[in-house]
């Protein structure tokens, strides 16, 4: 797949099978989508694009700094090299972008830059300055601009649009295995291993602090959690804290990972996070020794659902 971070930077010479959207979580509905327009450019011999944006439009038209995403733009980027997808342009969306005229867009972009001769969108879709096009708008100019239109049903874009709440409400309660099986995959949590207080280490639950920096990515309520990493090519299994570490007085919140039978250097790398289960609610003990022995149960009940569960479907 290649990746376009601007649509000034691409110019398609062959024709193109396109999609528009944000595609947050790139969940099973995504994936139908992006599966019907991957066959559809093969069919006709054409170059499948998937053209969204970010910021996300909300982000920037309604100044909503505290809209949380399934994604951050990276793991998006990830998720959707595995789709079979030819071209991903990730363009910026600013006010000047918002105030393109709906001719406009379908001319400079849809037709000049990538070189559409089908769009797949959905019944819904607004676009342009006021939202003034839609799929109407979009009928006329395919005919005036030679391009086949393909309306993704109102059935599957309310299936995508309750997807995507039903997700997002999934992992705000902690109930990650639901979310996982609306995403078809695991929920993941990307960010920096940081220094941290040391303590895991000091009670013999060394941990790796994961340093999330986009603002705008959702973290799951606070708790325990089994998770699963990719380290050196291999793969590790273990527990996560998400919290505020009541029992030692903490003030931020923090993510932190014990991974079992692992032993190395994580500072500064860049993980990734697979979470799978959720354990227990994050509790304030009452000493660290009880710290301990909670964690102790925990590691015991994670090794147990990971043998039972997760190891032999991986």
């Amino acid at each position: 797949m290649k990746i376009f971070n601007n649509i000034s930077n691409y110019k398609s010479t062959n024709k193109s099978v396109v999609t528009i959207g944000t595609f947050d979580g790139v969940h099973l509905g995504h994936q139908k989508v992006i599966r019907d327009l991957v066959a559809s450019a093969i069919e006709k011999n054409a170059s499948s694009v998937l053209l969204t944006f970010f910021p996300h439009p909300r982000m920037v038209l309604h100044n909503n700094a505290d809209i949380k995403l399934i994604n951050t733009i990276n793991e998006r980027i990830k998720l959707l090299e595995s789709t079979g997808l030819d071209t991903l342009i990730i363009h910026e969306f600013s006010n000047e972008f918002a105030n393109l005229t709906a001719f406009d867009f379908v001319k400079n972009i849809l037709v000049d830059k990538l070189n559409t001769s089908k769009l797949i969108i959905g019944y819904d879709h607004h676009f342009g300055k006021n939202r003034e096009g839609n799929f109407t708008t979009l009928q006329k100019y395919g005919s005036e601009f030679n391009f086949e239109l393909k309306e993704i049903s109102q059935q599957d874009i309310s299936n995508i649009s309750v997807s995507s709440t039903k997700i997002r409400k999934a992992i705000e309660l902690g109930e990650i295995k639901k979310a996982n099986r609306y995403l078809g995959h695991n929920f993941i949590l990307s960010g920096t291993v940081v220094k941290g207080k040391n303590l895991g280490e000091k009670i013999g639950f060394p941990t790796a602090n994961i340093l999330v920096k986009e603002n705008y990515k959702l973290i799951p309520k606070t708790g325990a959690y089994i998770v699963k990493a990719t380290i050196k090519n291999k793969i590790v299994f273990g527990m996560m804290n998400i919290g505020y570490r009541p029992t030692v007085s903490g003030k931020n919140q923090t993510i932190e990972v014990n991974f079992f039978n692992f032993n190395g250097d994580l500072y500064n790398q860049v993980l990734e996070i697979e979470i799978l289960q959720f354990l227990r609610d994050e509790i304030k003990f009452n000493s660290i020794d009880d710290l301990k022995n909670q964690l102790k149960i925990d590691q015991q009940n994670s090794l147990e659902i990971i043998r039972g569960t997760f190891f032999e479907s991986n």
